[in-house]
């Protein structure tokens, strides 16, 4: 897709690339002198559960704020990212994406009312070899969109029911125990709490899963994997398995019977970076 508009006008949103339109919004470049050609690339769809969206928000500002000379941390490029998505396009969900693909690594990431810290783990690269070694990214098929999954959580969470209440109370205290168990090195306990996280989740809203995905994730299991989970709000998409190594062909095999691929990945230690070049 190729879209042209004048520079000097702002940005209607009609569902074209408009979260590339909001973010030059935000970024004011009505006011330079001179336009601008952006061209844009990712291998992970739209609906992927992947962080796709937060993601090319948060590398559209990057550059662009590089570009202006406008100094942005990563917590302002996450910030700007959050409000271009949440409140310009009037996208749910939470801030959880902007703030991984503004930092990079692995992060224990703390979200209260008014406040967002990125705890930064130091994990030993044996651990952090071992950890991605075992990871394995699976593409189930399909797409889904996650507002509306999200609006559900929000409404049963919002409804008070006891069930969602305590799962939620639960996925706190599973995910500290989750960063305590990466510092250790143990990754056998990560596994275990993924799974209990991802029986947790389900119970915030029916629409996270589904017969097909519970299928494919229960083969899986039987096959070696420890834990998992559908990866974004649930309904589809992509799903993360801590499988161990020698336990890898038999769920490739038993799995990609549903039509699943297998996504080569690898954590970015980085984060969002922008750099300037001669040509």
């Amino acid at each position: 897709m190729t879209l042209h508009h004048d520079i000097r006008k702002p940005m209607a949103y009609d569902g074209n690339l408009d979260l590339v339109k909001a973010a030059i919004n935000r970024m004011s470049l009505r006011k330079t002198a001179k336009g601008i050609e952006i061209c844009l690339y990712s291998e992970a769809p739209p609906g992927s559960g992947l962080g796709s969206s937060s993601t090319l928000v948060v590398a559209v500002l990057s550059a662009l704020s590089r570009w202006k000379q406008v100094p942005l941390t990563g917590y302002g490029i996450a910030e700007l990212a959050y409000q271009v998505e949440r409140m310009d396009i009037g996208i749910q969900g939470g801030k959880q994406d902007q703030y991984s693909a503004a930092f990079g690594g692995v992060n224990f990431i703390e979200f209260s009312r008014d406040t967002t810290i990125v705890n930064p783990l130091r994990l030993s690269p044996d651990i952090l070899n071992e950890l991605e070694y075992n990871l394995l990214l699976c593409n189930t098929g399909g797409i889904r969109l996650s507002a509306g999954i999200i609006e559900k959580q929000v409404r049963n969470y919002t409804a008070g029911k006891p069930d969602v209440i305590a799962a939620m109370e639960e996925l706190k205290q599973i995910t500290i125990a989750m960063k305590n168990s990466l510092l250790r090195g143990k990754l056998s306990d990560f596994g275990n709490l993924l799974h209990h996280a991802w029986e947790n989740k389900k119970k915030m809203a029916t629409a996270i899963t589904n017969h097909r995905l519970d299928e494919i994730y229960g083969i899986a299991r039987k096959k070696g994997v420890i834990g998992g989970k559908i990866t974004g709000a649930g309904g589809g998409g992509h799903m993360l398995l801590f499988c161990p190594v020698d336990r890898r062909p038999a769920v490739h095999e038993a799995i990609a019977k549903f039509g699943v691929t297998f996504v080569p990945f690898h954590i970015e230690p980085n984060g969002a970076q922008a750099w300037e070049v001669n040509s």
